[in-house]
């Protein structure tokens, strides 16, 4: 007798190929037959006029400190994802010494936008070595699957001292050293190594990440480390501030390693640029080398509101006196004539371009991530004959003080609602940068699968659209591949029964909500999906009609795995 049978759904199996009608039977966490199912089974799943997926493989996260304390990987695990890649960016918390516990969550604190107060309540340090960290992983339960790199932050702090973390040149002894602390800990199952070198990314003290600077010798001597293990990936975000420098040096770090390199891609404010690092994609794929750009499933916005870290009122010294108010009490003195007119008067900015809200957007619900540049609050309050900073008061005050607004950043240049799809349909390129786990209290992308499935396969209405067979192959199969999880992205027998059954006609984001469930009663955003019926994680499922089941079937994911073809 089988464990599962999902039957009658329309299947999209994450190869590319056209969607067919079949059953899938899933036996001991794998898949063991695709097409006409007539063995029973414990479980029946009826999922005529559904799509049948394999889960959705995420990349790019960051809940290196979450999953120490919480067995739930949500929001990603709310958005039919069924394995996260976590340790980008180079930042991470092993190895590390114990007096260097606190660097380390300033460190994360600051990039990632994780409350400092909730990782040193959540965190429990039982463990030193990269291996260490993986155990500890290991013996917590988890929703779903997930694995780790090895952070380039935490490694020069462990072997350079103070010294690495005030980005001073690392001597070739360092280097040999770090290569050999990275070697180790791609030995012990981590997936590949990671690095930043972008001035974005500062510790909660505004300092820049110990990485920026570190010299091609550096980088390159560890990427020659990882390469003589025979496995691994290379994760690099880098603001290019040279152009012709950093590509070779991120092109001589794949020679050296013969190993896989993704960077992070997007269109910034400089409108067209981004085509430049498409070119260099192309130009590596012509020598051979493995590289790919990670890139976003639609704009990478900030979300902001009065509980957010990013509050446009701060700006008024009359609301920071009452700021600290519980909500109700806040949004009733808000509401107060004289408090508002003193608030906006102070905020002034009465054509709202100093506010930038020619660029921000009311975050509705269901949220529109692609917004017309005619519905920023600029345009609608000038339509409306009022100041735009009246209209973002007002707009704020909304749902008891809950509502949110939407700043587009990247992906969104001079209202180019294109810059995405074209990233996306890079044969080089694939989905990534949800950032699941992170900027908790400010972005709010961990949503990013159902964006890719449901806009761009289904809802969008002006540009490019995407079949839905390629989408899925995307973020299941190409994600898996580009780490090396060879194992799963892919309904067919041998492979890991991690399965989404899918409303398409009714999948699609809520609006984003604040909660207060982290350590220390940390923040963060968290954001419900509509339309998964099922998902499952080695035949167990963990969520049913968007409601978690309390399952834990998740497991970490020590190192590459090979195809599993039955």
């Amino acid at each position: 007798m089988l464990d599962l049978v999902i039957r009658g759904g329309t299947l999209v199996d994450g190869t590319g190929r056209p969607r067919r009608t079949a059953d899938v039977g899933v036996s001991d966490g794998r898949v063991v037959t695709v097409g006409r199912v007539d063995e029973p089974a414990t479980e029946t799943i009826d999922a005529d006029g559904a799509l049948v997926t394999p889960g959705f493989v995420d990349i790019h996260t960051h809940y290196d400190g979450q999953a120490t304390w919480d067995p739930r990987l949500q929001p990603s695990s709310n958005h039919g994802v069924t394995t996260i890649v976590m340790g980008n960016c180079g930042v991470g918390f092993a190895p590390v010494r114990p007096s260097d516990h606190g660097q380390l969550i300033e460190l994360m604190e600051g990039v990632e936008d994780i409350p400092g107060a909730a990782l040193h309540e959540g965190l429990p340090w039982d463990w030193g070595s990269i291996d260490e960290y993986l155990d500890a992983l290991e013996r917590r339960e988890h929703d779903i699957d997930f694995a780790t790199q090895v952070c380039h932050g935490p490694v020069r702090l462990f072997v350079m001292g103070q010294r690495g973390a005030d980005r001073e040149p690392a001597t070739a002894e360092e280097i040999a050293e770090m290569g050999r602390v990275v070697a180790a800990g791609i030995r012990a199952g981590a997936l590949g190594f990671t690095t930043s070198r972008t001035l974005n990314h500062r510790t909660s003290r505004g300092e820049p990440t110990p990485t920026l600077t570190a010299a091609r010798a550096e980088l390159v001597g560890i990427a020659r480390a990882l390469g003589e293990t025979g496995a691994g990936v290379l994760q690099v975000v880098s603001d290019f501030p040279d152009y012709d420098d950093e590509t070779e040096t991120l092109l001589e770090m794949m020679r050296v390693s013969a190993r896989p390199l993704s960077f992070s891609l997007s269109q910034g404010r400089a409108g067209t640029s981004y085509r430049h690092l498409l070119d260099l994609l192309t130009r590596a794929r012509r020598e051979g080398l493995t590289m790919r750009g990670q890139v976003a499933a639609r704009a990478i916005g900030v979300v902001m509101g009065l509980q957010g870290s990013v509050n446009p009122l701060k700006g008024s010294a009359t609301f920071r006196s009452i700021e600290s108010l519980p909500l109700a009490e806040l949004v009733a003195r808000l509401a107060e004539p004289a408090v508002r007119v003193a608030v906006t008067s102070e905020l002034g900015a009465a054509d709202g371009r100093a506010l930038g809200l020619d660029m921000v957007f009311e975050l509705a619900d269901p949220p529109d991530y692609e917004p017309d540049p005619v519905d920023s609050i600029a345009a609608r309050a000038g339509r409306a004959g009022i100041a735009p900073v009246d209209l973002m008061y007002d707009l704020l005050l909304g749902d008891g003080g809950r509502a949110l607004l939407y700043w587009p950043v990247l992906n969104y240049a001079d209202g180019n609602l294109d810059a995405a799809g074209e990233l996306l349909e890079h044969e080089c390129t694939v989905p990534g940068l949800s950032d699941g786990g992170a900027h908790v209290g400010t972005i709010c992308d961990g949503s990013f699968p159902t964006t890719l499935l449901a806009h761009w396969g289904r809802d969008r209405t002006r540009g490019r659209k995407f079949e839905v067979e390629w989408l899925v192959q995307q973020q299941c199969r190409s994600t898996a591949e580009a780490l090396g999880l060879r194992d799963r992205g892919i309904l067919a027998p041998g492979y890991k029964a991690d399965i989404n059954v899918i409303d398409f006609e009714h999948l699609g984001n809520a609006r984003p909500r604040i909660v207060f469930d982290l350590p220390a009663g940390g923040k963060r955003l968290l954001q419900q999906a509509f339309g998964y019926l099922h998902t499952f994680v080695s035949g167990v499922e963990i969520a049913r009609d968007g409601e978690p089941t309390g399952a834990t079937p998740g497991r970490l994911v020590r190192g590459s795995q090979p195809d599993s073809v039955g």
